[in-house]
Order: structure tokens, then sequence, then C-alpha cells
């Protein structure tokens, strides 16, 4: 899971797709295209937003995203263009390209493949980004079990 700080959506998206799937069989993580946050926790509402709905995600540190990330993972969700744009700029074949996807996508219905970035948004913001990922986390766990 890829956002631009690694403090809202992507840990949130991180903690949603953890409570949803087997840690025993999948490992799930999140980073940033940025390095602003680099060994911080995840924003403060995100952690809050999660905890109403049953997820901690205080064990969650901010990292930013490393072409290595291509070697260890089979899918890199990303959650607007300008982040698909920032990690496909560091593929190194055309096999790295294959496995970036817009989480949205997953989502047939929505009109818009970008989740928003809630940080200037309020606490409905994230609440809303919480729902979208929700649902859209829902469509990947079934594909993966």
């Amino acid at each position: 899971m890829v956002c631009l700080g690694n403090i809202c959506r992507s840990p949130l998206a991180e903690g949603i797709l953890k409570s949803k799937v087997d840690a025993n069989k999948f490992y799930i993580d999140s980073a940033g295209t940025g390095g602003w946050h680099i060994g911080e926790l995840p924003d403060g509402r995100s952690i809050s937003v999660a905890r109403t709905h049953g997820i901690d995600l205080t064990d969650q540190r901010c990292r930013k995203f490393s072409i290595l990330d291509f070697d260890d993972f089979d899918i890199i969700y990303v959650m607007d263009k300008s982040n698909y744009r920032d990690v496909i700029s560091l593929a190194r074949l055309e096999k790295d390209k294959k496995k970036v996807r817009l989480i949205l996508d997953e989502l047939n219905a929505l009109e818009s493949n970008e989740v928003p970035d809630p940080y200037y948004g309020g606490d409905m913001g994230f609440e809303n980004v919480f729902q979208m990922l929700n649902k859209t986390c829902d469509i990947i766990a079934s594909k993966l079990n």
C-alpha cells in the first residue's frame, strides 16, 4: 500500500487489509513515495478512525517506498495517479510495472479511481477514506483468500 507520506491513506489500507486476511499467508505493508515522516506513527486521525472500527495502527511506522519493494511484494497498490507515476518511475523492468495498481481499480463502481488525501479534509475525510478502503479491501481479501 503506497501513498504520498505514509501517514494517512496507506497505513489505513495496510491495517484494513491485515484485518481481513490470514497473517500467516500474506505480508501486508505500506510506504510513502516521500520520506518526510520516516519512523513516525501514522497520522493520529488515521489511528483514531481505524480504532473506531476495531483496527490498531500503532504498530506501524512510516517508511519510504524502495526499489527493493518490487522484489519483496507481488502486488503494489497505490492510492492515486501521482503515487502511481512516482512508483512506476522507479520500476526497473516491465514485470515491476505490472505489479503496480491503483487500489480503487478493484472497485469498478467508482467514477474516480483515486483515494482522496484526507490530510486537510477534517475527521469526516478520514472516515470517508476508511469506508472507501474498507470496501476495496473486502474485494482484495476475497481474491486472496
